[in-house]
């Protein structure tokens, strides 16, 4: 087997582990407790996805897992070693595609894979046409992102997100700003990705039906400040359907709890 050929057979998913992680910011009022007591695994390859109202703290959890943030208290491990930083080993995909518009396709993707070791520049190019197959976009290499439709660019974002072979994939509502028959369309392709490269995935939404389209477990979060209220299982084969009637029903039942813990959380009236 070549290198190339053992570059991309290689998918390295991933254990992560939070265990009772708090986070504080310092507010213009003093501290505010952003995070309280989260404790969750995402076993390896498995597609995990927050939801939760605002102020929540799901892209705080996100940005700790990254490394881009220290949490405050607990601690988060990958495979049973503490983050203290970011690393390659971790990929985020923002909700905007955040590419370099003088870059063609094949050189956003290309940019990503700039620090990988251990490849010459010709491997680079190969595995960077590789990941823009995968995603589709293997006539459109050459592309430049001012010619390139919203979700094509984010198909792009994807591809510059899986070249490096990260062993944990972090996507922050990356589909909120599309069309719907665009997200339509990519939650097929990101559940096809996901079946072939088995990545383990932490994705954040405020979309539930998204979540539980996408998702092999739905948490949920309520906010101020950001605890685990319930995780919900989804236990139906994929691919799945965004217009699936069995997505309803659950997405229905999530949202219920959702509302349920939302008015828990409502201050009681005052005289």
């Amino acid at each position: 087997m070549t290198k190339i050929a053992r570059e991309l057979a290689n998918t390295e998913p991933s254990k992560l582990t939070l265990e009772h992680v708090g986070k504080t910011f310092n507010g213009r009022h003093g501290e505010v407790l952003a995070l309280d007591d989260i404790s969750l695994t995402l076993n390896e390859g498995e597609f995990v996805c927050l939801v939760g109202p605002s102020g929540c703290g799901k892209s705080t959890i996100l940005n700790l897992v990254a490394g881009l943030d220290n949490a405050t208290t607990g601690k988060l491990t990958l495979d049973g070693r503490r983050i203290k930083g970011p690393g390659r080993d971790r990929m985020v995909m923002f909700q905007e595609a955040a590419l370099f518009p003088w870059l063609d396709a094949l050189g956003n993707v290309l940019f990503g894979l700039r620090l990988k070791p251990g490849l010459n520049d010709e491997e680079r190019r190969q595995i960077a046409g590789f990941y823009l197959d995968l995603v589709g976009l293997s006539k459109f290499t050459r592309a430049h992102i001012h010619e390139l439709s919203g979700g094509m660019r984010q198909r792009v974002a994807l591809a510059r997100s899986l070249a490096p072979n990260p062993k944990i994939l972090l996507m922050d509502e990356p589909f909120s700003a599309l069309d719907a028959l665009t997200r339509e369309q990519l939650y097929g392709d990101l559940q096809r990705i996901f079946t072939q490269r088995r990545k383990t995935i932490l994705f954040v939404t405020h979309n539930i039906r998204e979540a539980v389209c996408l998702g092999d477990r739905v948490v949920l979060l309520s906010p101020h400040p950001g605890r685990i209220r319930e995780v919900f299982t989804v236990d139906l084969p994929r691919p799945r359907d965004i217009n699936d009637p069995r997505l309803a029903e659950l997405t229905s039942r999530i949202t219920a709890r959702l509302k349920q813990h939302l008015k828990e959380n409502q201050p009681a009236p005052t005289e």
